[in-house]
């Protein structure tokens, strides 16, 4: 269990995050089709995963917007935002926010990406959210790198996510 704050109070997590060097746990997520997508149709590609409660929030607009632009010079590389938002929110997000580096999915529907990457928040105002956090996984599925962000309206590190992949 990761304990992480919102507006300085504390609130805790299901689990933690999957270790560096440990293989990224499977999951199955909803595109804006509502078609579904699994960890295996990224293999082959480097994964920067950036988790956040809601699109629908500044601070996680804010970090699509960031990794969106950053995304455009990455060789072999994929950047993919997710949330509990709906497939039709994350669309219109998309759309109106022009963000087409990085691809949003949704976890609304069985909750299993939140619960097998330990960032599902199990108490507080944001229960049943994912907590803020990037993964990185490299071609093969296996992370090179993890942030859980302390304080939810605090923005991840774009730059150490982003120097993994060098």
């Amino acid at each position: 269990m990761a304990t992480i704050t919102l507006s300085g109070n504390e609130i805790h997590t299901v689990g933690s995050l999957p270790e560096v060097g440990s293989q990224a746990p499977d999951f199955e997520l909803l595109k804006d089709d509502l078609s579904t997508t699994t960890l295996a149709d990224f293999k082959g590609s480097r994964v920067v995963f950036n988790i956040f409660p809601s699109i629908d929030t500044d601070v996680c607009a804010t970090s699509v917007r960031n990794f969106n632009k950053r995304a455009t010079d990455l060789e072999n590389t994929k950047v993919v935002s997710v949330s509990r938002d709906t497939p039709f929110a994350l669309k219109r997000f998309t759309k109106d926010e022009d963000t087409n580096n990085v691809m949003n999915l949704s976890d609304i529907r069985t909750g299993e990406f939140g619960e097998s990457y330990g960032l599902t928040i199990v108490d507080g105002p944001f229960e049943g959210f994912h907590s803020r956090a990037v993964v990185v996984v490299d071609e093969n599925g296996k992370v090179i790198y993890n942030q859980q962000v302390p304080e939810i309206g605090q923005e991840p590190d774009y730059l150490e996510a982003l120097k993994s992949l060098l």
